[in-house]
């Protein structure tokens, strides 16, 4: 029996209910291969799990998601990021996407936007969410 793949996504959050509102929205149409709570753990979990799509967090303490995109970056790796926060405005927008997002999605819209997101991140176009 032949099984489809589903996209492999990588969330990290330090909010548990933002992972588990992220994760639940992901698994309806992606395999949800990790969900971390930190920069340093959303860096090894990369390194072992080898994720299709990483959802990340920008406010996290000690290693920022700008951070960690950026770290990733240096590393050459070109998975594709969708940060997904609560900030809204306009600025945060491009150095997210300076620092190598393909995707920001609010975490108020986050139940319809962050799948359109991993979507368009996975075929290498950019969505960011509108902001209010």
């Amino acid at each position: 029996m032949m099984r489809l793949e589903h996209p492999r996504v990588l969330v990290v959050d330090d909010n548990d209910s933002i992972l588990e509102r992220a994760t639940a929205t992901l698994s309806q149409s992606f395999e949800v291969i990790g969900a971390v709570k930190n920069g340093a753990a959303a860096l090894e979990a990369v390194s072992a799990l080898h994720p299709d799509v990483i959802v990340l967090d920008i406010s996290m303490p000690g290693m920022s998601g700008l951070e960690v995109a950026e770290r990733l970056r240096g590393t050459g790796s070109t998975v594709p990021i969708v940060f997904l926060t609560v900030h809204n405005n306009e600025e945060l927008v491009r150095a997210a996407l300076a620092a190598g997002g393909l995707g920001y999605v609010t975490k108020t819209q986050l139940p319809s936007d962050l799948e359109i997101a991993v979507n368009e991140a996975r075929a290498g176009r950019s969505y960011v969410s509108q902001l209010h």
